[in-house]
């Protein structure tokens, strides 16, 4: 019985029937294969690119077609950086998902691909500076915003939904459509349809992108360190405080 379906297999069909596709018709519109058949059977998860198709051809909201929303439509336009797919505890929590390095070269071709998201791990900050609002840590790779941010650190960002909202001061992870960035953003007033992303590091030259090619923005917030180092110049202020006892302890002998 189609209750005993999952909820994406149920609402997958009422799209098919709703733009008037026979299973065939509409797979070879999604090009996914001859029959959409075993989707709407449950014998196949729907897959991240099968996501993005139905928000491309039919702005179909994903969480709608995973059950998390009650909003069948969304309007896709280049302003929209919202998260393609949240994650949630058992007690309907957001919880953060950690982006690794390794994980974050795939990420923007898995960005609507539920099954891989689960793949992530996931944890919560019990926090009030992580409350009302969805967030996602990154593991920083390279030096191009040292000294605030180095390499292998994690920055913790918290959902943007729109460029418009954007702050031309804040760092951000821009997820580009083959790429992680963490860059400071800064909009163009004489070419709205750009953005041009600054590394800290001088060493690196500014990047401009096209809005449209900017699928998620998360502002940073805070950022996670592992090993603190002991300072490099600590060696030097030893040696100098030492210095100055042993100049101290020379006036004393001399007072004496």
């Amino acid at each position: 019985m189609d209750t005993e379906l999952s909820i994406e297999a149920r609402r997958f069909k009422k799209v098919r029937e709703e733009q008037h596709h026979t299973q065939q018709s509409f797979a070879e519109l999604l090009e996914i294969g001859s029959t959409t058949a075993d989707i709407e059977r449950g014998k196949t998860k729907i897959s991240g690119k099968v996501v993005m198709e139905l928000l491309r051809q039919f702005n179909i909201n994903p969480l709608w077609l995973f059950g998390a929303s009650f909003t069948q439509y969304i309007s896709v336009d280049n302003d929209d950086v919202s998260p393609k797919v949240i994650a949630i505890d058992k007690e309907d929590n957001d919880t953060i998902l950690l982006v690794n390095q390794k994980a974050a070269a795939g990420y923007p071709h898995n960005i609507q691909d539920v099954e891989w998201y689960e793949t992530l791990p996931a944890f919560n900050i019990p926090l009030p500076q992580y409350r009302n609002a969805t967030y996602r840590g990154f593991q920083v790779e390279g030096d191009s915003m040292l000294p605030n941010i180095r390499p292998n650190e994690w920055v913790l960002g918290r959902a943007v939904s729109s460029i418009s909202e954007a702050n031309d001061s804040k760092i951000y992870i821009v997820v580009l459509r083959d790429s992680v960035l963490v860059k400071k953003l800064q909009k163009m007033p004489n070419n709205p349809e750009k953005v041009k992303l600054i590394s800290l590091n001088e060493e690196y030259l500014p990047i401009d992108v096209d809005i449209k090619d900017v699928q998620e923005l998360w502002l940073v917030n805070s950022k996670l360190t592992f090993g603190v180092d002991e300072p490099a110049d600590s060696g030097l202020l030893r040696q100098l405080q030492q210095s100055m006892e042993e100049l101290k302890g020379q006036i004393n002998r001399l007072q004496k």
